[in-house]
C-alpha cells in the first residue's frame, strides 16, 4: 500500500496521520495492499476550479473523489493491484464545516478523507438509504481509527481545532509515505 499526501495550501498538514488512515481504512476495507492513493490538500480557489470542471458547480467544495482502477472492497483473499485513486481535500472549507458542527479542523479532514476513500470504494450517498449507510460507514471507520491510536497521539491534534492544521507559511511540495508499519519513509519533493 502506498500513500501519497500532497499539501498545495499554507496550511500546517501532518502528512503521516492521512497516510496511517488511508491504510488503515483500506485494510479495514479489505483493499488490497498493492494498491495506491493519494491524498491532496488545496486552497479555495484550486478547489473550486475542480469542481466547476468536473462537477459543472461553482464555488469551492470540501472534499472530492477521483477513481482510477475502481477497486471495490474485498474478501480479503484476492489481491487485485491497481491505483484506487486521488482525494482531494479543502481544509478552509472543512475548517468552516467544523465550525459549524462543532468539532475540530482535523477530525473534519479525517473524516473528509475517509468520505473520499468510500467514494473511491464506489460508496454514494444519491439516496436517502444509501446516505444513511455511507454517513454510518464513515463515521464508524473514524471513531474506531481514533480509538486505535495511542491517546498522546490524538490528544495531540484534536485538542484544539487548528492546533495542528492552521494557516501558517507551510512549505510545499510532495511527502509520499509508504508502508503499513512503524517505520515510514518520507521524502520531501519540490515542484
Amino acid at each position: 500500500m502506498s500513500v501519497e499526501v500532497t499539501n498545495e495550501t499554507q496550511w500546517n498538514i501532518e502528512p503521516k496521520i492521512f497516510s496511517d488512515l488511508g491504510i488503515w481504512v483500506l485494510d479495514q476495507m479489505r483493499v488490497s495492499t498493492q494498491s495506491d492513493l493519494t491524498v491532496l490538500f488545496y486552497e479555495p480557489q484550486a478547489i473550486a476550479e475542480l469542481h466547476e470542471r468536473w462537477m459543472n458547480l461553482s464555488g469551492p467544495t470540501d472534499v472530492m473523489s477521483f477513481p482510477m482502477d475502481e477497486l471495490r472492497p474485498g474478501d480479503g483473499k484476492t489481491v487485485v493491484e491497481g491505483i484506487l485513486g486521488d482525494i482531494v481535500i479543502c481544509p478552509e472549507v472543512a475548517r468552516q464545516q467544523a465550525l459549524a458542527a462543532g468539532h475540530t479542523t482535523m477530525e473534519e479532514m479525517l473524516l473528509l478523507a475517509i468520505h473520499g476513500m468510500l467514494h473511491l470504494l464506489g460508496y454514494d450517498h444519491t439516496t436517502s438509504e444509501q446516505e444513511r449507510q455511507m454517513f454510518g460507514l464513515q463515521r464508524q471507520l473514524l471513531l474506531t481509527f481514533l480509538a486505535q491510536l495511542p491517546v498522546g497521539t490524538t490528544q495531540a491534534w484534536l485538542e484544539d481545532g487548528d492546533s495542528s492544521a492552521t494557516a501558517s507559511p507551510a512549505g510545499q511540495g510532495a511527502t509520499r509515505i509508504s508502508g503499513a508499519d512503524g517505520d515510514v519513509p518520507k521524502k520531501d519533493v519540490e515542484e
